[in-house]
């Protein structure tokens, strides 16, 4: 039986991979914060790992469960800082993720399937000949240190790694304050919404399909006979403004949405346009936007 070791298990994808990765026949272990532990769906996991910051804790859960393949989720998200959150950032995004490979290091597991974002290419507007890496914000500046921390860890420790850079997610049971819950309590409640001018392109991604990914690139990582450090975008293929997102929830709802678009600006480097960058091998999303938003409206009509 393969084995995962799943860090940010608490999270909205870290949950569902979890999920998934159960039902795909893995033995999974999560490792957490122990003030995550409290929140997060472990009650089908089989072990559960305490992290209070020391790379000893991290060493032994490696060389206790001995993974396979460990899945790095656990992150910090802040799309604007204050002074006092740099600290919690960089002990999330970048000590906490090396921690995890030097203890892969010692422990002898080379297999890694790192969650990055697609934030990390800052493309404002045409034409989109962004230099590889522009950060948006500190919390993308982060993640890249990360991966290049990680290219250390390839050579010493033969790490075959795989990042994979995300969009925008959506799906059941999401309840973070981002766009399509937004749209959704509008729709729910009927008041009027005020919007950018909503000409920013969105790259929606079903975290069904994003969980059908980490798996597919840790066995695509399983199957490389050297080292390696592979970058690639997991892409919804259906791109589209935010007027057109929110008319594609229109249309699933069958009625309006009471949406002022222009009343706000864009906030400050706002992303027009996702990154275009390679796709996973092998791979490729299955539920169309519509298809999603369609099962998003009649679970919010189920729950309530």
């Amino acid at each position: 039986m393969k084995r995962a070791l799943v860090t940010g298990a608490s999270g909205f994808i870290g949950s569902h991979l979890v999920e998934h990765l159960e039902r795909a026949g893995w033995e999974v272990a999560v490792i957490a914060h122990t003030r995550s532990l409290q929140t997060n769906n472990d009650a089908a996991v089989r072990r559960v790992y305490q992290y209070t910051g020391h790379t000893s804790e991290v060493i032994v859960a490696l060389d206790d469960f001995k993974p396979t393949a460990v899945f790095h989720l656990a992150s910090l998200f802040l799309a604007a800082h204050t002074p006092d959150q740099i600290e919690p950032l960089i002990n999330a995004n970048v000590l906490f993720g090396t921690q995890l490979l030097e203890a892969m290091n010692k422990s002898g597991c080379t297999v890694l399937v790192n969650a990055g974002t697609g934030w990390q290419n800052y493309t404002p507007q045409p034409p989109f000949d962004a230099p590889d890496y522009m950060p948006v914000n500190l919390y993308a500046a982060t993640k890249q240190a990360f991966e290049d921390i990680l290219l250390y860890y390839v050579q010493v420790a033969s790490l075959r790694a795989i990042t994979l850079r995300l969009f925008d997610s959506y799906g059941p049971g999401d309840s973070r304050r981002k766009l399509l819950r937004l749209l959704l309590d509008t729709l729910r409640t009927g008041e009027p919404l005020d919007m950018s001018p909503g000409d920013q392109v969105i790259d929606l991604v079903h975290v069904d399909d994003i969980c059908r990914a980490f798996l597919h690139a840790a066995n695509l990582a399983l199957e490389l006979s050297e080292p390696a450090a592979r970058v690639y975008a997991i892409s919804g293929k259906q791109r589209m403004t935010l007027q057109q997102v929110a008319a594609t929830l229109e249309d699933a709802a069958g009625r309006k949405l009471p949406l002022r678009f222009g009343q706000r600006p864009h906030r400050p480097r706002e992303v027009m346009h996702p990154w275009e960058g390679p796709s996973l091998p092998g791979w490729e999303p299955q539920i169309t936007l519509l298809e999603g938003l369609c099962n998003l409206i009649l679970e919010e009509e189920a729950s309530r």
